[in-house]
């Protein structure tokens, strides 16, 4: 199967069809099995990578670090730019020029939706987004949560989706959802309250796809018909106080919930979660927001680098 992440930037999932996903999730296995038979290669050995990361991260910094150092390969962790050229009034552009001087790759987290694509113009290696602004996109979050989908049901194809919350501040949903449209027959529901609506980007993009999405306020009785349940949190720091008070807590997903779901469904969250999760449905087996899901970011991500990185 013809690699074509090699050597390019990863920026939306809009670049890559159905065959790239499918070589994407082979790949992963390999990780997963590497990493728990042992524990890593060096297939990356002499391969540099930066990581540049202009807002606050946890697992998708540490998880791309793991990944590139349990492959053999050297890595400039920034998590914060305030002690980089940045706080003289460097640009992106300028920055990515610099360090694509001493990397292979760039791994960028940035505050504005549409600045990597830009950067990505005057960079001579690699970037890939690690999540860029309010409104844009967060590639590999996507491909993880399409992987931990796949590995548990066998299929993506003919599921039912509902995704709830804050969706004008989701950049991880924003790239679930257009991915979905590589496969058949999904069904898509979107509950969010009426002040955070998805992008109009994304719907025109769906729209377009003729995926079967519909959007309400209520989402109770549909749950009996899903299967994967996606949770996100209100991004509080994208939004006014006054906003933030009146949304918080709109949705919270509670045992009462999720026992009208399938014995066989998936409650799923990129994380952190606030309180749109309750505490008392992490133990439940059908959520995987703490295992599968947070576990096959690691696994992903050295995918993604072993593609990027190496032709073969």
């Amino acid at each position: 199967m013809k690699n074509d992440f090699f050597g390019k930037d990863v920026i939306s999932v809009n670049d890559y069809s159905r065959e790239d996903l499918e070589l994407l999730f082979s790949r992963t296995n390999e990780m997963k099995k590497l990493v728990e038979e042992r524990g890593g290669d060096e297939r990356l050995k002499r391969k540099m990578m930066a990581a540049l990361f202009y807002e606050p991260s946890s697992r998708t910094f540490s998880s791309f670090i793991s990944a590139m150092q349990r492959l053999g390969g050297g890595i400039i962790p920034l998590n914060g730019m305030t002690n980089t050229s940045v706080a003289k009034g460097e640009t992106l552009e300028d920055t990515a020029r610099v360090f694509s001087a001493y990397v292979d790759v760039l791994v960028i987290r940035h505050s504005q939706a549409g600045s990597l694509a830009t950067a990505a113009k005057y960079c001579s290696k690699p970037i890939i987004n690690a999540g860029e602004g309010a409104t844009g996109e967060h590639p590999t979050q996507a491909f993880i949560d399409l992987f931990t989908i796949k590995k548990i049901f066998g299929r993506i194809e003919g599921l039912h989706f509902l995704i709830i919350g804050d969706l004008a501040h989701y950049r991880p949903t924003n790239s679930l959802m257009m991915a979905l449209t590589n496969f058949k027959n999904i069904t898509l529901t979107l509950a969010t309250p009426k002040q955070v609506p998805i992008q109009d980007y994304v719907r025109k993009f769906l729209k377009v796809s003729k995926i079967s999405f519909s959007e309400t306020s209520e989402f109770d009785k549909l749950l009996p018909e899903v299967d994967v349940l996606y949770v996100t949190r209100v991004k509080k720091e994208y939004m006014s106080e006054s906003l933030y008070r009146e949304i918080q807590g709109s949705y919270i997903v509670n045992n009462s919930l999720v026992k009208k779901m399938k014995k066989k469904s998936l409650i799923m969250h990129c994380l952190p979660r606030i309180d749109e999760i309750d505490k008392e449905v992490d133990d439940d087996p059908r959520s995987v927001y703490f295992r599968d899901q947070l576990q096959n970011g690691l696994y992903v991500r050295m995918a993604l680098l072993d593609l990027v990185l190496n032709k073969d």
